[in-house]
């Protein structure tokens, strides 16, 4: 698998005469932004001239495609806290929390080693990553009128995990009754790995010429500016809160959402409070330590959050083992202070639902949130990992 996701094998089919399109992390963006020290948005036009040198079609953008996400994961929250409320019993319990599924070093470990109890929590909406592959590969395609199969579509990603994702099964669909089976997501390389391919390339991003942006699948207003959610690790609790607030209790909530530290700067939380009484409970739970507890309050039926954003990484996706590492004499912490003043101080904070290009896919695509379309393209399911006999009587 890793052979079939590495920077030979992108540069291969560069040459096989395929459609290759490339879809760039904010997070990704943000660390050869700090690296090259130069802005997020540069990184993106600079990226593309030096990408699109080498062969590539297009250069896209994750973020437009978390905002679909996010706007899917709204929906599926309400439905949610709707059968929270509901007599029938079973349905209730596994209603809430409803948990983040953006992050596959968490969905890899609640498949292999939490089985049936946890899964059901677990929103079915793809990743970022997912969804901008199911996008290209069944919508863009169609009407480019170009065959899915002739489209290598490779990510940019801050995590070796999103590799392991790009190959789960449940992300390889059949064109149609003689077609082949086609992925979404065709290769995942990591920051590190696009570092390694500009320097393979003797190329100086620093003093690359500045590509137009490729609007198409990308969040750049026509000011030439990034825009996108709060949040460096996807701005599930705070985007899906709003929506929360304005639809089940009619509140709008104006500027940033005050996040209160409960166990450490990993775990917090952030409530909405209706005439002295909180009626929505949501946290950020990065990084194992704190996902453990939390799942052990889930399991014993004391959880008290309505939703978790969960994060296998401490500090979240800006945190990934595939990002750059902190250049000599940087500590980790330092560096992670850059990336998050860098990634939040390059992005207009913007409203999923505002997002024209994302308004158009729902138009032209989807139909609505939530529709037998986005069900099909935008959803998935998870699987307990049954263990082997042999594994079971090792341990036995």
């Amino acid at each position: 698998m890793l052979e079939k996701q590495s920077l030979d094998e992108f540069l291969s089919n560069l040459d096989k005469g395929k459609a290759v399109i490339v879809s760039l992390s904010p997070q990704s963006r943000a660390s050869l932004a700090v690296h090259f020290g130069i802005s997020p948005l540069q990184v993106f036009q600079k990226l593309t001239t030096f990408l699109k040198s080498l062969g590539v079609k297009a250069v896209f953008d994750t973020s437009s495609s978390r905002d679909l996400t996010l706007i899917e994961s709204c929906n599926e929250f309400l439905t949610r806290y709707k059968q929270s409320k509901s007599a029938d019993d079973k349905k209730s319990k596994s209603a809430l929390p409803m948990i983040s599924s953006a992050c596959p070093g968490w969905i890899c470990y609640a498949e292999k080693t939490l089985g049936s109890y946890i899964l059901p929590h677990i929103s079915s909406v793809k990743s970022p990553q997912q969804t901008i592959g199911a996008a290209i590969k069944n919508h863009l395609c169609e009407r480019l009128s170009i065959r899915p199969e002739e489209v290598y579509h490779v990510t940019v990603m801050p995590c070796y995990d999103k590799k392991l994702e790009a190959a789960r099964d449940d992300f390889i669909f059949q064109v149609d009754s003689d077609g082949e089976r086609v992925t979404e997501v065709d290769s995942v390389l990591t920051t590190g790995e696009v570092l390694d391919l500009i320097q393979l390339k003797a190329v100086d991003l620093t003093t690359l010429e500045e590509s137009p942006v490729d609007n198409l699948l990308s969040n750049v207003d026509e000011e030439g500016n990034l825009y996108g959610v709060r949040g460096s690790s996807g701005g599930y609790a705070d985007t899906i809160l709003r929506n929360a607030a304005k639809v089940v209790f009619g509140k709008e909530i104006e500027g940033p959402l005050e996040f209160k530290t409960i166990r450490n700067a990993d775990f917090r939380e952030v409530t909405l409070e209706i005439d002295g009484k909180i009626v929505l409970r949501f946290a950020l739970c990065y990084g194992f330590r704190n996902l453990r507890n939390i799942v052990t309050k889930i399991k014993s039926g004391k959880c008290e959050y309505h939703f978790l954003e969960i994060m296998a990484c401490p500090s979240g996706c800006l945190n990934g083992g595939g990002q750059i590492k902190p250049k000599p004499g940087q500590s980790a912490k330092d560096l992670i202070q850059v990336l998050e003043t860098t990634y939040s101080e390059n992005v207009l904070v913007a409203n999923p639902f505002e997002n024209p290009g994302v308004k158009r896919l729902y138009d032209d695509w989807l139909g609505y949130p939530g529709s037998e379309k986005a069900k099909r393209h935008l959803h998935t399911e998870y699987h307990p990992l049954v263990k082997s006999i042999s594994s079971q009587l090792q341990n036995w």
